[in-house]
């Protein structure tokens, strides 16, 4: 059972509107084809009873009005006739399954909290409600007064439950701890089709959700994105994979639409998945080590299961300082590309280097790299030991530099509109010394790759006019004004290239 849109909305700041909370429903239903939802708490709000009643319109006509369900309470008619209202046909009883709970927040005797209950369950299926209960707080109220539990669920059996549904509502079981306690819940009463609705405060809703399978649970409460409070709940994605693959388990889930539906939560909720997320993080099917590149297309050495195809994702290889020859084939093959080995090996020096000073290099990145390796000779007339760009709002901007010309160490300053500017004006008084004057700028251009990011890869094109001869440079670098100097000091090269040879 999905509850993104009941207890995931409990996530602080999350809050759906009426149209997302019906496509949600919808993408949950339809396509990733959930067993059953949780879409809302009873008589929350004019906007909750809105998309609650739009659901269960859509639902019933598409015949999956028994698979959508409300959380209410126990309070006689009151939850029941809001349900009712909306269409609904299926209450989720919110009763206090420890002890601490019934006596400290309702005031009540068990006694008197179950003669409430069984007011609702009557009142509900008298008005042809099917009724499922959650036991609030059942972990600890097993753990602490398990006589309490045992009472309570002698109380219900008869009633015509259905589910019952015991959350580990604070997130403090161990896997060892649920085992125990749903073995003995399991046993106790082996007629009761149990739930178990974790939450992952200490990092082991999955790890739980396998113990408390072996132990005998037969549904599963999870979230998109492990949305829900505190840390959340389950997430849906893992625990789908893992009762497949760890377990054998049967699951009608459709995983080719967990990334989309990931996706849809995203942007729906505001809340952003780290990369790293198992199953659906943005990172998880990149391989960032060459040696993992070379592996796999030696033999597909570090595949598993989880391949990328099964969740309609693809397999990605990083670029950066840790890459080797074959994250660079592998790269190459995507952008149906060929180079030689010698510019293989050019180019590849090159990503390393710039993986120095940004973290990773897309695919995209590429084509703007090997441009630049390959249309770059290696002159080493003029080069750059050390610079230093200063600007400020409504400032000059400063640039101080250290380069070697032709053996000579220089260091300049300059000042300008700009920190290209400024650089072109300290490299213009380096050199003056050896009796050169730079081209002027006749275009220039700076380009990232669609739909890079504000830290992706910068090509800076610079067409100089040379005595009228327009020429041009490129260069590549994370920060755009350095990609513009590194175009500058390939033209200076190349024309004290040329003057070196026409000297000679």
């Amino acid at each position: 059972m999905d509850t993104t849109l009941r207890d995931g909305e409990q996530t602080q700041g999350v809050a759906f509107t009426p149209t997302e909370k019906v496509s949600i429903a919808k993408a949950l239903l339809q396509s990733l084809r959930v067993d059953r939802i949780e879409v809302a708490s009873a008589r929350v709000s004019i906007g909750e009873k809105e998309a609650v009643s739009a659901i269960n319109h859509w639902a019933r006509q598409e015949g999956f009005g028994e698979r959508v369900e409300v959380l209410g309470f126990v309070d006689h008619t009151k939850s029941v006739d809001w349900i009712l209202e909306t269409g609904g046909q299926v209450i989720n009883l919110l009763t206090k399954g420890s002890e601490k709970h019934c006596r400290e927040q309702l005031g009540k005797t068990l006694a008197e909290h179950s003669a409430d209950i069984q007011k609702t369950v009557a009142y509900a299926h008298e008005k042809g409600l099917r009724v499922n209960v959650y036991l609030e707080d059942w972990s600890n109220g097993y753990h602490d007064k398990p006589d309490y539990v045992y009472a309570l669920m002698d109380f219900l059996r008869p009633l015509g439950i259905e589910h019952f549904m015991l959350p580990d509502t604070l997130g403090v079981l161990s896997p060892e701890e649920v085992f125990n306690s749903f073995s003995d819940m399991c046993t106790r009463y082996p007629e009761v089709q149990f739930d178990f609705h974790p939450h992952n405060d200490y990092g082991l809703a999955t790890a739980n959700v396998m113990a408390a399978v072996r132990a005998g649970v037969n549904s599963i409460h999870c979230t998109i994105n492990c949305l829900g409070e505190r840390a959340g709940n389950a997430s849906l994605a893992e625990v789908a994979v893992v009762l497949r693959d760890k377990m054998a388990m049967e699951l009608a889930i459709d995983e080719t639409h967990l990334m989309r539906i990931s996706n849809m939560i995203e942007n729906f909720s505001g809340k952003r998945i780290a990369a790293n997320t198992p199953i659906m993080g943005a990172d998880v099917f990149t391989q960032t080590a060459g040696i993992h590149a070379d592996g796999d297309q030696k033999g597909g050495l570090y595949k598993t299961k989880l391949s990328p195809e099964r969740f309609s994702r693809t397999r990605s290889y990083a670029l950066g300082k840790m890459s080797g020859k074959a994250s660079l084939k592998k790269n190459l093959e995507q952008l149906e590309m060929d180079l030689s080995e010698e510019h293989q090996k050019k180019v590849l020096e090159r990503i390393v280097s710039l993986g120095d000073s940004k973290q990773m290099i897309t695919t995209d990145d590429l084509p703007f790299i090997i441009a630049d390796v390959l249309e770059s000779k290696d002159y080493q007339h003029i080069k750059l030991l050390h610079c230093s760009v200063t600007s400020g709002y409504e400032l000059s901007s400063t640039v101080s530099i250290k380069v070697n010309v032709n053996g000579t160490k220089h260091i300049a300053s300059g000042y300008g509109n700009g920190g290209f500017d400024a650089f072109m004006d300290a490299i213009s008084k380096v050199m003056q010394e050896h009796d050169y004057d730079l081209p002027t700028l006749a275009d220039y251009e700076i380009r990232i790759p669609k739909g890079g990011q504000t830290d992706a890869l910068t090509e800076c094109v610079i067409t100089w006019n040379c005595n009228g001869e327009l020429r041009k440079t490129r260069a590549v670098h994370s920060d755009q004004v350095f990609a513009a100097i590194l175009a500058t000091l390939k033209m200076i090269n190349m024309q004290l290239h040329e003057l070196k040879g026409q000297n000679a």
